[in-house]
C-alpha cells in the first residue's frame, strides 16, 4: 500500500504532494514501482494533529480520488474516520475505508461500510491523534489490542458487515511508546487469531527515528528492518512511503518465509 498524504502537515511528507498534479504524478510513480493499493488521506493523523472539518477534507480528497479512479486501475483506500467523507469517496471510486478509529469516532461509518460493501481497515489507537502520545500506558499491549479487536469485530458483525471485508491494523505509533511498538512487531503473530489480514504501518515513524537518531527522510533502513520483521510475523499488507524499496524488501522476506513452500 503506497501512501498519498494530500495534506499540508503530515509528519513525513506534508505539503510535498499538496497540489493535484504533483499528487497524481506521485500516484503514477508509486504504481510503476509496484504499489498494489493507493491510500489517500486528507487529514494528518500525526501526534498532536488538529482535526480538519468535513468540508475541508472533502475538498482535499474527492478531486484526487476521482482523478486516480479515472486514470488508474489500482484499488483506492480512503484514510478517514468520517462517514460522509468515506461515502463520497466510495462513490468517486474508492473501495477501501481506512479508519484510524475503527469506526468509534463516527457511528454512521458502520452503515456506510455495509451499504458500500467496501473493505474496511480497523486500527487500534488509544485516545485520538491530538492526545494519543500523552504517556500511553497498557497492562499488556498485545492483550489490550486483542481485547479491542475482539470488541470491534463483534460490533461489526452485529452491523451485518462481512468479516471477509475486514483488515486489522495494530496502530504502530498511535498511542504507543517505543517499547510498545517493538513489542507489537515482535509479537504480531499473537494478533493473528481473527482470520483476517493484518496491515502494518511503520514507514518513517518516530520510534525508528528515536532508535536511530535520524530525521524522517533518513529512516529507510529502519523501515526496511521493521517491515521485514512484521512480514515474517504475519503482516499481509504494509503501508509505506518508499514503494520501490519496500516492494523489494517484502519480495525477499516472502521468499525467506515461504522457502519450504517453494520446493
Amino acid at each position: 500500500m503506497g501512501v498519498l498524504n494530500f495534506t499540508p502537515d503530515s509528519f513525513s511528507d506534508g505539503g510535498k504532494f499538496f497540489s493535484k498534479e504533483s499528487a497524481l504524478d506521485h500516484v503514477a510513480q508509486m504504481i510503476e514501482e509496484g504499489a498494489d493499493i493507493v491510500d489517500v488521506g486528507g487529514e494528518s493523523s500525526r501526534p498532536g494533529a488538529e482535526p480538519v472539518s468535513e468540508i475541508e477534507e472533502l475538498k482535499r480528497v474527492v478531486p484526487i480520488i476521482e482523478e486516480i479512479a479515472s486514470r488508474f486501475s489500482v484499488p483506492i483506500s480512503i484514510d478517514t474516520y468520517k462517514a460522509s467523507v468515506a461515502k463520497t469517496c466510495i462513490e468517486m471510486g474508492a473501495s477501501i475505508i481506512n479508519d484510524i478509529s475503527a469506526m468509534r469516532f463516527d457511528p454512521k461509518m458502520i452503515k456506510v461500510a455495509k451499504d458500500s460493501n467496501a473493505f474496511l481497515i480497523l486500527m487500534h489507537m488509544k485516545g485520538n491523534p491530538k492526545n494519543m502520545q500523552d504517556l500511553p500506558d497498557y497492562n499488556d499491549v498485545i492483550s489490550d489490542i486483542l481485547s479491542f479487536f475482539k470488541e470491534r469485530i463483534h460490533e461489526i458483525k452485529n452491523g451485518k458487515i462481512d468479516i471477509n471485508k475486514i483488515i486489522i491494523d495494530p496502530g504502530i505509533g498511535f498511542g504507543k511508546s517505543i517499547m510498545h511498538n517493538y513489542t507489537i512487531i515482535r509479537d504480531l503473530k499473537k494478533l493473528d487469531v481473527f482470520d483476517v489480514p493484518i496491515i502494518i504501518g511503520t514507514s518513517r515513524k518516530s520510534f525508528l527515528g528515536k532508535t536511530l537518531n535520524l530525521p524522517e527522510m533518513e529512516r529507510l533502513e529502519g523501515t526496511a528492518a521493521s517491515i521485514t520483521a512484521a512480514v515474517l510475523n504475519g503482516a499481509r499488507i504494509v503501508r509505506v512511503h518508499d514503494v520501490k524499496e519496500m516492494k523489494r524488501v517484502v519480495k525477499v522476506t516472502d521468499s525467506i518465509k515461504n522457502i519450504g513452500l517453494m520446493s
